[in-house]
C-alpha cells in the first residue's frame, strides 16, 4: 500500500489526514494550540507552535493507523491564509505571526489604497486592502517595529514555515500567494508595480508554485522528528479555503461550495481571472493549475449560533437547538439577525459593524432567535453569492455544503432555500487536509489532473433541493437595508 498525507495548519490546531489510494481517509492526527491577544483586535501565534504541532500530527498519524513513514508518496500542506510570518537571514521568526483575523492595520490598508488607488488595487491584485491580508501586517511592521522590520529577509505564509521546516526550502502556492495583496491576479505571481508601490522587496517573497507541483523533499531532520521518510516529496498545495474546494470537488466552473464553521464561505472556481470592480468578494487564483476562484467571507457564521448558545442557551445541547429551528416558521417571525459579531468582510469589509437582531417583540421565543441567526448567516452568504454572480458566475444549481454548520438538517435547508440552489454534501469530511491529500495524489503521479482524482475520489452523498426560497426573496430586501442604515450607529457604539 501507499499513501499521501495532508498538513493543514489551521488557527487551532494542525491536522494531518491519511490517504490511501482509493481516497479513504486510513487515519488522522491532530496536535491543538491557541492563538495569542496581547491587544485588543491583535491575533498573534508564534510558528514554532505549527512545527512542533505538525511533528505531532504526523506521529500520531502514522503510528495509530500501522504506517511507516516509507509508504508515504507525497505529502500536501494548506493552511490558515494572510497570516504574516516575518524571518530573519537565517530563516528564523523576528517575531510571532500576525494572522488574518488580525484587526489592527486598518491605517495601513488606507494607506496602501491612496499609494496604489483603489480601481488600480483591484484590478491588479483582485482585491481591495483589508485588516486580514497580508502587506498591511508587512507595513505596520514598518511603522511600529522598525528595528525587527529591517531584520526581514523573508516573508512566508504559514503553512510554507512549516514547509520550511519540511524541506529547508522557501516557496508559496499560488492560491495562498493571492491572499497576500501582493500578487498580479491574472499572472498568477508576485506583482512588480505592487511591491514597488509599497516598497516591499520582491527579494524577500518565495517563489510560487502550482497546487500539485513538488516544490521539495523531507530533509533528514525532518524525517528524523517526523517519522517521515527523507526524500519523500512535498508539494505546494493551497489556502485552506482552495484546498477545502478541492476536497469537496469544487475544481472547475459551476460547482460552488459554501461552508458553515466559524466563519463562513461561499467560494466559486472561475475559468479565468474574474474580479468584482468594488472589491466586494475576494479573487484568487486556485490551487488547481489554470483556474481561478472567487471567494466570499462572513466571519461569525457557526460561530453566531455559538455564541447564542453560549450566551442564552448553554443548557440545551446543539441537536435540540437546530431542532426548535425546524419547528419555527421562516422568517422567525419577523425577525432578522445581522451576524456581524466578529465585524464583517464581504460585502461590507468593515471591522466595526456589529451584530444585530431587529424586530424583536415579546412573542419571540429561543427558537425564533435560533432560526433567525441561521437564515442571518444564510443571508449573509446569498449577498456574497449576489455579488459573483453580478461579477460573471453562473448562478449554481447546486452547492456543495461543509462545516461544522451543516452537520444541521435545518440549517442545510435553509441555505437551499435563502440560495435558491440545491446543497448537497459529499463523501469526504475532512476538508482542507483532504483536498491537500488528494493535491499530493496529483503531484505523487496517482493522476494526471485534479480534475481526474477528483471525479476518482469524491462524490455526492446527500442532497436538499430548495422548497420555499420565495418568502425569502422579500426578507433579504429588509437584510440588506439593514446595515447601510445601521452603519453609522455600528460606528458610533465602536467609539463610544
Amino acid at each position: 500500500m501507499s499513501y499521501t498525507i495532508g498538513i493543514d495548519t489551521s488557527t487551532t490546531a494542525t491536522k494531518a489526514v491519511l490517504v490511501d489510494r482509493s481516497g479513504e481517509v486510513i487515519g488522522v492526527g491532530v496536535a491543538t494550540y491557541t492563538a495569542e491577544s496581547p491587544r485588543p483586535l491583535w491575533s498573534e501565534q508564534h510558528p514554532d507552535l505549527w512545527w512542533s504541532a505538525t511533528q505531532s500530527a504526523v506521529r500520531q498519524v502514522l503510528t495509530e493507523a500501522g504506517v511507516d513513514g516509507a509508504d508515504v508518496d507525497a505529502l500536501g500542506l494548506t493552511g490558515q491564509m494572510h497570516g504574516l510570518v516575518a524571518l530573519d537571514d537565517a530563516g528564523l521568526p523576528l517575531r510571532p505571526s500576525i494572522l488574518w483575523n488580525d484587526q489592527r492595520t486598518q491605517d495601513e490598508c488606507n494607506e496602501i489604497r491612496r499609494t496604489v488607488g483603489f480601481e488600480r488595487l483591484v484590478r491588479i491584485t483582485g482585491n481591495d486592502a483589508l485588516t486580514g491580508f497580508t502587506a498591511p501586517k508587512i507595513i505596520w511592521m514598518r511603522h511600529h517595529e522598525p528595528d525587527l522590520y529591517d531584520r526581514i529577509r523573508h516573508v512566508l505564509l504559514p503553512k510554507d514555515f512549516v514547509r520550511l521546516r519540511l524541506t529547508g526550502d522557501y516557496a508559496c502556492d499560488r492560491a495562498g500567494g493571492g491572499g497576500t495583496l501582493l500578487f498580479e491576479h491574472a499572472a498568477r505571481t508576485w506583482s512588480p508595480e505592487i511591491l514597488a508601490a509599497l516598497d516591499i522587496p520582491e527579494e524577500w517573497l518565495p517563489p510560487t508554485h502550482e497546487g500539485p507541483d513538488v516544490t521539495g523533499v523531507v530533509s533528514p531532520e525532518a524525517a528524523a522528528a517526523t517519522g517521515l521518510a527523507s526524500g519523500t516529496p512535498v508539494v505546494a498545495g493551497g489556502g485552506d479555503q482552495a484546498a477545502s474546494a478541492v476536497g469537496t470537488g469544487a475544481v472547475a466552473p459551476g460547482v460552488v461550495t459554501a461552508s458553515l464553521g466559524t466563519s463562513g464561505v461561499v467560494f466559486a472556481t472561475t475559468a479565468g481571472p474574474a474580479i468584482d470592480a468594488q472589491g466586494r468578494v475576494h479573487a484568487f487564483p486556485h490551487a488547481v493549475p489554470g483556474r481561478w476562484h472567487m471567494m466570499g467571507v462572513t466571519l461569525a457564521a457557526a460561530g453566531s449560533l455559538a455564541w447564542l448558545h453560549d450566551a442564552v442557551a448553554a443548557d440545551r445541547s446543539y441537536e435540540e437547538l437546530s431542532s426548535l429551528a425546524a419547528t419555527t416558521v421562516p422568517g422567525a417571525g419577523g425577525l432578522v439577525f445581522l451576524p456581524y459579531l466578529s465585524g464583517e468582510r464581504t460585502p461590507h469589509p468593515d471591522p466595526l459593524a456589529r451584530g444585530a437582531f431587529v424586530g424583536l417583540t415579546t412573542r419571540h421565543e429561543l427558537g425564533h432567535l435560533v432560526r433567525a441567526v441561521m437564515e442571518g448567516v444564510a443571508m449573509s452568504l446569498r449577498d456574497a453569492l449576489d455579488v459573483m454572480v453580478a461579477a460573471g458566475v453562473d448562478r449554481p444549481a447546486q452547492i456543495r455544503i461543509s462545516g461544522g454548520g451543516a452537520k444541521s438538517p435545518v440549517w442545510r435547508q435553509i441555505v437551499a432555500d435563502v440560495l435558491d440552489a440545491e446543497v448537497a454534501t459529499v463523501n469526504t469530511t475532512e476538508g482542507a487536509a483532504y483536498g491537500a491529500a488528494l493535491l499530493a495524489a496529483v503531484g505523487a503521479g496517482w493522476f494526471e489532473s485534479v480534475d481526474e482524482a477528483a471525479a476518482r475520489w469524491i462524490r455526492v452523498v446527500e442532497s436538499a433541493p430548495p422548497q420555499a426560497s420565495g418568502p425569502y426573496d422579500e426578507l433579504h430586501e429588509v437584510y440588506r437595508s439593514l446595515y447601510p442604515s445601521l452603519q453609522p450607529a455600528m460606528h458610533r457604539l465602536g467609539e463610544i
